[in-house]
């Protein structure tokens, strides 16, 4: 399994040009909340679940990054706790989520970095905790 070094450098590769970063940023959160909240409607536990198995990689590669995602994760699924129309509404943050990450990396001028390496889905969530982590000097 590569460092979590390793995964960051390579998906900062596809990841250089400051507007795409941006939609990065807005992004990649919006489609982890709206992902989780896909999983939600089918039932609470499924999204549980997917939430632990995404642990145990974010854990086999940085106690802190894991521990930070779960972090995050809890508070998406206690905001998807509170939420009425669940899918619907995942649905549509989920679908213009996505139009804005490939408007940034038409704008990049490369794919996505997912087209190579599936867990690379993973890495989105984690490499922008990891660039907040550096701006607190906290070693991940």
């Amino acid at each position: 399994m590569k460092a979590i070094d390793q995964w960051f450098d390579e998906y900062g590769e596809s990841h250089r040009n400051p507007f795409n970063k941006l939609t990065h940023w807005i992004c990649v959160p919006l489609i982890t909340f709206s992902v989780l909240g896909l999983l939600w409607a089918i039932h609470p536990w499924v999204a549980m679940v997917a939430v632990a198995a995404a642990l145990v990689f974010y854990l086999l590669l940085s106690w802190q990054i894991g521990l930070a995602m779960l972090v995050v994760s809890l508070l998406m699924l206690l905001g998807l706790s509170l939420m009425s129309n669940v899918f619907w509404w995942s649905l549509g943050i989920f679908v213009l989520a996505w139009i804005g990450q490939f408007i940034g990396h038409h704008v990049e001028g490369k794919k996505p970095s997912f087209f190579k390496d599936l867990q690379f889905l993973l890495i989105g969530p984690a490499w922008l905790l990891g660039f907040l982590f550096g701006l607190a000097g906290v070693r991940y």
